[in-house]
């Protein structure tokens, strides 16, 4: 069975952005062999990404410019936090394992909202976690080209919903291959690495 309000898109892209000195650089390719997979309407996609392929035919080739604010916005220095180190201690002991420069860890605020934040320094009693998502700031280009466009079937959007509920990962998570660059929480199956045009 279909339903007419939710396409399966597959989508092979490479993903291109520009630093500040003009400079371009590949930071991310989802090969025709492993495509990024989703659902439509689930809110998975940024919206501008989403808006872009679901008109498109199978095999249809794209070339998307997606602006920071339509992205995820501008890098805000008040999103890096020094936090207490006892905040990462388990048993009156530093989470050494999993806390460490470059980590990714799942934080959460006192009104229970989550937030995936990357660990910049650690010092003696402080932890520096930036919890900007890794392309903040940047303008995003997707090229590429549709590998599948398709209405999709009940027993798909079920398993997306139970995905979304956290009742296991369906559909389109093995797309992001556990990557989405650790902002899983954020709308997982997403992406590689970075989580680019995916993750919400």
């Amino acid at each position: 069975m279909e339903n007419k309000d939710n396409k399966y898109i597959a989508v092979a892209y490479k993903l291109y952005i520009t630093d500040a000195d003009g400079k371009t650089a590949m930071i991310e390719e989802a090969p025709a062999t492993r495509p990024f997979q989703f659902i439509s309407g689930f809110g998975i996609t940024l919206d501008a990404f989403e808006k872009a392929v679901e008109s498109l035919a199978k095999d249809e080739e794209f070339d998307i410019v997606i602006p920071k604010d339509q992205a995820y916005g501008d890098y805000t220095a008040e999103h890096v936090l020094d936090l207490d180190k006892s905040l990462f201690s388990i048993n009156g002991h530093f989470d050494s394992d999993n806390i460490y420069k470059d980590a990714i860890v799942p934080l959460q605020n006192e009104n229970g909202q989550r937030f995936m934040g990357r660990v910049l320094s650690i010092s003696d009693d402080k932890v520096k976690v930036d919890l900007n998502h890794p392309l903040a700031g940047k303008e995003l280009n997707f090229k590429g080209h549709v590998v599948e466009s398709r209405e999709a079937t009940n027993e798909e959007i079920q398993t997306m919903l139970n995905h979304l509920s956290g009742e296991g990962c369906g559909g389109g998570c093995e797309s992001c291959g556990g990557g989405c660059g650790g902002h899983h929480d954020e709308g997982c199956c997403g992406g590689n690495e970075g989580g680019c045009g995916h993750c919400h």
